[in-house]
């Protein structure tokens, strides 16, 4: 009896998924629960907890104050982290971006959980060679911690104007599954190692 009880606990093992991110993953302008994030919750099943930490204006600083103590309270399997963006668009360095990157999946790491790094990229009109840069930079990062690496989120709806809100910045509600397809071919192989564990 106690056998066939750890069998069942080992087989309904499931995995904490912690979303670190900005606006784009914390559902900005969209209806209640229509997010990728909450997309992904109900993809996952019943067995996964999902919690999107995900704040609307997010840097990655700001990430890097706000993550230990979201480690510490939620102790995740894995952490999906999508912090950048705003960082460009107020024009901050891109070395310290990429420190504060850098600190973050150090940390998540030393919680025993595993990173995904979620990429964004920016328009050309930042110029051209900061584009480059910015792009660049989580590939590096990627490589370097060895981390499984989603390089574009927006990259099934980039090129479709119909599919963000009138900020065009922000998807729309029915762009959300094209950002969770993004993801999940990354994140599930991640989930797989996790739940085997």
């Amino acid at each position: 009896m106690l056998g066939a009880s750890l069998l069942l606990a080992q087989n309904s093992y499931g995995a904490t998924i912690l979303v670190m991110g900005d606006s784009l993953s914390a559902g900005y302008g969209l209806p209640k629960d229509t997010g990728w994030v909450d997309l992904l919750a109900r993809k996952a099943g019943a067995r996964h907890t999902v919690i999107n930490a995900s704040v609307s204006g997010e840097t990655s600083a700001g990430g890097v104050a706000r993550l230990p103590q979201a480690l510490a309270k939620h102790q995740p399997d894995i952490v999906l982290l999508e912090l950048g963006a705003n960082d460009a668009l107020r024009g901050l360095p891109l070395q310290a971006t990429q420190n504060n990157l850098q600190r973050m999946i150090e940390q998540i790491a030393q919680a025993g959980a595993k990173t995904v790094l979620i990429g964004i990229q920016i328009p050309p009109n930042y110029g051209r060679q900061y584009q480059q840069k910015f792009s660049q930079m989580y590939q590096e990062l990627a490589s370097l911690e060895k981390v499984p690496f989603v390089p574009f989120l927006l990259a099934k709806v980039a090129n479709r104007k119909d599919l963000f809100q009138p900020d065009g910045l922000h998807p729309v509600a029915k762009a959300q599954p094209l950002l969770l397809d993004t993801v999940w071919p990354v994140l599930r192989p991640v989930l797989k190692t996790v739940k085997d564990k």
